[in-house]
């Protein structure tokens, strides 16, 4: 837990983000060895690439859309992880699956961050497009979520204002990648920087 002086360490992704996966399997051991209380956001790249900052996604940016896919490979192998979705796969819409957790977020806390991590391994290590009621209702039994509580999250209208509302949110922050961190005020963008965040904590900023 943080202590009362000491801000959360804000995680932001996007499900389709590899980079993303890659740090939700390790930021929540980070938060925890410099006792900072961690935060799960959601974001959506479709609205801070395409639409804020008009750019086209970075698989299809010519040059650099090659040498992601090389990063995402060696860091694949410095870390001995494996994805089974390739990253040349198309990808499935996010928004059911972002709406669903931003909902728990706000009405069912205690199991959001446990749906995320589900939803992320459903997606990147089992190819599972989580995209309807009939994919993400076995991701809710996984962590136990009961039935009446998910039936109600997908009905609920509020889920799509919900997840307007953080992303708004983390647009008016300058969040515009994932994996985005937030701690102590300052913004870091991308898997590497897991590394200068926890130096960041050790020496506690410069």
């Amino acid at each position: 837990m943080s202590t009362p002086d000491r801000s959360p360490l804000e995680f932001y992704f996007d499900f389709l983000s590899p980079f993303g996966y890659f740090a939700s399997l390790r930021v929540d051991a980070l938060a925890a060895r410099h006792r900072r209380e961690i935060v799960w956001k959601p974001m959506l790249l479709g609205i801070s690439v395409l639409k804020v900052m008009k750019l086209q996604p970075i698989l299809d940016t010519p040059l650099k859309g090659s040498y992601i896919r090389q990063e995402a490979t060696r860091y694949m192998r410095r870390h001995r992880l494996t994805l089974r979705r390739e990253l040349k796969t198309p990808t499935m819409n996010p928004l059911p699956v972002a709406r669903l957790f931003a909902w728990l977020s706000v009405h069912a806390h205690p199991y959001a961050k446990p749906f995320a991590k589900a939803a992320y391994h459903a997606y990147w290590q089992e190819e599972m497009d989580i995209c309807t009621p009939e994919t993400l209702a076995p991701l809710a039994r996984t962590i136990g979520l009961p039935e009446n509580v998910f039936a109600e999250a997908i009905a609920d209208p509020q889920a799509s204002q919900l997840l307007r509302r953080a992303i708004d949110a983390g647009l008016e922050l300058g969040v515009f990648g994932s994996p985005f961190f937030r701690i102590d005020g300052e913004p870091f963008f991308g898997c590497d920087k897991l590394e200068l965040i926890d130096d960041w904590l050790t020496q506690d900023g410069w």
